[in-house]
């Protein structure tokens, strides 16, 4: 067996691992917080969005489905919407307009005041995201941002950011979805345990 494959699987292992203890000695707080706050804006009849590119889209699609479907326990559905999955929407925008704006129009359409628009970007600069945050600002909706290393875009927009204090794009991405699970699970213990 070829060692080097052994000792790439190790690294990106012990790198996974101390990512994630480390975003979560940082942020285990935050996301209590992140997890009350979905929880409040579900419970006042108010929706999620989420937006990403690439593997953040597919992590914005899953989130969704968690919150839509159910996470770990038998209970109603919440409203969560990927604003990455309607291919007609998305190329109508991107031709006509630009994919710069192919978040923002669906979140001037669809978003309400006390909604929440969660952006997904491992680099923390993806121009689309952050016109969706701007749109959001506007519809008078809450910001949150899952990024890399570089939360300063989504903190001068009065965003609340959660970052991964890396530049390396999978183990960013592993963390994101592992605290995202967390907020999930979190959001249904809030509401449902409280609903009985």
């Amino acid at each position: 067996m070829d060692t080097k494959y052994i000792e790439l699987i190790q690294t990106a292992l012990q790198r996974h691992n101390q990512l994630v203890q480390q975003s979560l000695e940082t942020h285990s707080e935050r996301l209590i917080e992140l997890s009350m706050l979905l929880a409040k804006t579900f419970q006042e009849n108010c929706k999620l969005l989420l937006c990403g590119n690439g593997g953040s889209a597919a992590d914005a699609q899953h989130i969704a489905a968690e919150f839509v479907n159910r996470f770990k326990m038998e209970r109603r559905p919440l409203p969560a919407i990927a604003l990455t999955t309607d291919t007609s929407i998305l190329t109508a925008i991107g031709n006509d307009y630009s994919f710069n704006e192919v978040f923002s129009k669906q979140v001037e359409a669809l978003a309400c005041p006390g909604d929440i628009v969660w952006g997904i970007s491992t680099s923390g600069a993806s121009a689309n995201v952050i016109k969706a945050f701007e749109a959001a600002i506007s519809k008078k909706a809450v910001i949150v941002g899952f990024v890399g290393k570089n939360k300063a875009a989504v903190e001068q927009l009065g965003g609340f950011a959660v970052d991964v204090p890396s530049s390396d794009t999978p183990r960013i991405q592993e963390t994101h979805i592992f605290m995202a699970h967390l907020v999930c699970e979190m959001v249904e213990k809030i509401i449902f345990k409280k609903d009985g």
